[in-house]
């Protein structure tokens, strides 16, 4: 059986495998009425953010049978978020993550232990 736990982590290994950075899940339950998990990212560029959302759109469907009930910012700001019912997934430019600073707000949440390769992410001079 697919948890919402289960589709956070592959959100969460799909952004990185499109060289997002930073990236978390959280798991909100209990926490939260709305969703059972958050999977929070950076992409450098609205090109790579748009890449990203397309990568996490096409894994859920093709592992899990999901798409989006809804993509929201996707070209236009510092912020898309994909929903997913359980999971939502949301994929900020480096300045939106900086001023909205979600992960904060989930502070009480557990991450969710996603077997990623952020080597990419903590290397200086590495980008989209």
């Amino acid at each position: 059986m697919t948890t919402s736990i289960d589709i956070a982590r592959e959100a969460a290994m799909a952004a990185d495998d499109k060289k997002a950075s930073d990236v978390v899940a959280l798991d909100v339950r209990g926490i939260s009425d709305v969703v059972d998990a958050i999977v929070v990212c950076t992409a450098a560029n609205s090109r790579l953010a748009g890449a990203v959302v397309d990568e996490v759109e096409e894994r859920l469907r093709l592992r899990f049978g999901l798409s989006a009930l809804s993509v929201s910012g996707k070209g236009d700001g510092p912020w898309v978020l994909v929903d997913f019912a359980s999971v939502s997934v949301h994929v900020f430019s480096p300045e939106g993550r900086d001023y909205y600073r979600i992960e904060r707000l989930w502070g009480d949440a557990p991450r969710i232990d996603v077997a990623t390769d952020q080597a990419h992410s903590s290397e200086p001079g590495q980008g989209a």
